[in-house]
């Protein structure tokens, strides 16, 4: 009935302040994944509003992440001193797409940009309080293969 995935890695996993329908969403729109929600009625839970989400995920995508709506007195997500790194992780355009994507309705903490040891980075917090750190090494031009024709 549900589908049971074996994590290979730590995968983060954010408890929202009834805001997790809305913010898997809107990181599956982002990242290119599959989105799966399960609500609170679907899991038979009575400590929240039926369709709160329960569990979610991310799926066929890039990046990993699981998320539900707190309940109760459950404290939602809050972090200090913590960064979600995607640091070389696609090429440099689609990096840079993930960077303005995740800053719609954010802040910017450091733009992405050049450094003097020729790497490229930069710092956001997205609209639901997670920490980004975006990044990748050398230039952006097509690597053999990449949009020119090959």
């Amino acid at each position: 009935m549900y589908n049971i995935r074996i994590m290979t890695g730590t995968t983060p996993y954010i408890h929202f302040p009834g805001t997790a329908r809305e913010a898997l969403t809107f990181y599956g729109d982002v990242f290119g994944c599959s989105v799966q929600l399960h609500t609170f009625a679907e899991f038979s839970r009575a400590d929240g509003p039926a369709d709160a989400i329960a569990h979610g995920y991310l799926s066929g995508g890039p990046v990993a992440l699981y998320g539900a709506d707190v309940s109760g007195d459950e404290p939602p997500f809050r972090s200090e001193g913590l960064m979600l790194a995607l640091l070389g992780t696609a090429t440099p355009s689609t990096l840079r797409t993930w960077f303005s994507r995740l800053s719609e309705g954010g802040r910017v903490v450091d733009d992405l940009q050049t450094r003097p040891w020729g790497a490229s980075d930069g710092q956001v917090i997205d609209r639901y309080g997670l920490h980004w750190l975006i990044g990748f090494e050398g230039d952006e031009s097509p690597q053999k293969g990449e949009g020119d024709g090959s």
